[in-house]
């Protein structure tokens, strides 16, 4: 059965929807198969991997808030083995039309039910808030990757959001656990963020992740393009990162595996 990953920060600007494609299409390139699902009503994962958001095609919205299966609003990549769920700003009113459903924090969790078993990772690109869509993803999720930008302010809100994957954890007996803490936006040239990664990594100690992600202009460039980093540019040290952040990954599951 697939591995569901939420990659999830409240704040926005942190790199969520940067590791969230190409995360994805570095474990595609280990001959995974993956899907990506965009929760976020702006919809850049879907942009970012050159998809386009067609009015009469159907997105997340359709099948989280309508009778549409999941599989139904799949669609292929350029990059192969990864497949996208994709998102359109019909997500704005989610939130509150989720409000009168039943089981409304479980239902992208048992949408997913269906089709878990077709991939080897499903990594949920999260909005910037803790609303009902993050609470679905983080409820069909196994794990949380949680990016923070090495600044001054990183650690701001990041107590309410491990407060809510606590609640979660309580509240729907779900053993989501935190896959790893990112560092993103990297650069080792400046005392702040020397200062902010060790900071980060006192605070957080094991969780953080070996990987780090560099301050990039090829990086951010992509996915104007419709491109992972690894399509646009192979060489670049963003391409680098994340393949190595894949085989983190990838090392960190079979240790679970071996030791459970």
């Amino acid at each position: 059965m697939g591995r569901v990953i939420a990659i999830a920060n409240q704040k926005g600007g942190v790199g969520k929807t940067t590791t969230a494609i190409n995360l994805g299409a570095s474990l595609a390139a280990n001959d995974i198969r993956v899907l990506v699902i965009d929760t976020d009503p702006q919809g850049n994962s879907t942009t970012g991997l050159g998809v386009l958001k067609e009015p009469e095609n159907p997105s997340l919205y359709d099948a989280l808030l309508g009778e549409m299966a999941l599989s139904d609003v799949i669609v292929s990549t350029a990059f192969y083995g990864l497949e996208l769920v994709p998102a359109d700003r019909n997500l704005v009113g989610a939130n509150i039309e989720l409000v009168e459903l039943p089981d409304r924090e479980r239902r992208l969790r048992s949408k997913l039910e269906p089709i878990r078993d077709r991939y080897g990772y499903i990594l949920i690109d999260c909005p910037p808030a803790l609303d009902l869509l993050t609470l679905n993803a983080l409820v069909a999720a196994d794990s949380v990757l949680i990016p923070i930008q090495c600044e001054f302010f990183a650690l701001e809100g990041i107590s309410q959001l491990l407060d809510t994957i606590e609640r979660i954890r309580t509240s729907f007996q779900h053993p989501l656990r935190i896959e790893g803490v990112l560092l993103t936006m990297y650069d080792d040239r400046t005392n702040l963020t020397r200062q902010v990664a060790a900071d980060l990594r006192e605070f957080f100690r094991e969780e953080v992740f070996e990987t780090v992600i560099p301050r990039s202009v090829r990086l951010a460039e992509a996915p104007s393009f419709g491109k992972p980093i690894l399509s646009y540019d192979v060489r670049s040290r963003g391409t680098e990162a994340y393949i190595k952040l894949a085989k983190e990954i990838l090392s960190n599951d079979q240790r679970i595996r071996e030791s459970s």
